[in-house]
């Protein structure tokens, strides 16, 4: 079973017969460090699922980059909003490592309702899935201090602090690299 059966049967408990339809419906594709997945302005006609590597979300916001995520092993990657919407992608989506990824484009992504009667029911499970992780990230920042919110990233992935450049680890938790920084020397004093 790879990763992506895995995670679909973990937290959508597909049938057998589903899950092998809906996983036939994936492409495994080899990213290269430095491409990008979605980029701003185009169209996202491509939900991915990350077997390997590391990928950042981010946005140009006056004239500075702000990176929203940062994706791993068991994490989809997508312009939620392009992709189920056909609107142009407000998110980059980039490699920071060489990467695998299991793709569905959004015509295959479509046709899964017709073989996968269970289909809107799981698709509203994803959906709502995604809401909730979109939730969270927003009561985090709202609720909890930049040390609250560095202790959190440790706690949660501390792997990503030798494997990705500290100034997007910084944006995505909202803070200055300056402020990642003194919290890092902090910790180890």
């Amino acid at each position: 079973m790879t990763a992506l059966e895995q995670y679909i049967q973990t937290y959508f408990g597909v049938e057998k017969d589903d899950l092998a339809s809906i996983s036939a419906s994936f492409q495994l594709i080899t990213l290269k460090k430095g491409d990008y997945f979605v980029k701003t302005g185009r169209y996202s006609e491509r939900l991915g699922f990350v077997q390997s590597g590391i990928l950042r979300e981010f946005v140009y916001l006056n004239e500075k980059e702000v990176t929203k995520w940062i994706s791993t092993q068991g994490y989809f990657v997508v312009d939620l909003a392009s992709f189920i919407f056909q609107q142009t992608a407000r998110w980059n989506i980039q490699t920071l490592s060489d990467c695998e990824l299991y793709v569905i484009d959004h015509k295959d992504y479509q046709k899964i309702g017709q073989s996968v009667p269970s289909w809107p029911v799981l698709e509203k499970l994803f959906l709502s899935k995604c809401f909730m992780v979109l939730e969270e990230r927003i009561l985090q920042h709202l609720s909890m201090s930049a040390e609250e919110r560095y202790h959190w990233l440790l706690h949660f992935n501390q792997a990503l602090f030798n494997q990705v450049p500290l100034q997007y680890l910084a944006s995505m938790l909202g803070m200055t690299p300056e402020t990642l920084s003194r919290l890092r020397k902090k910790r180890s004093v």
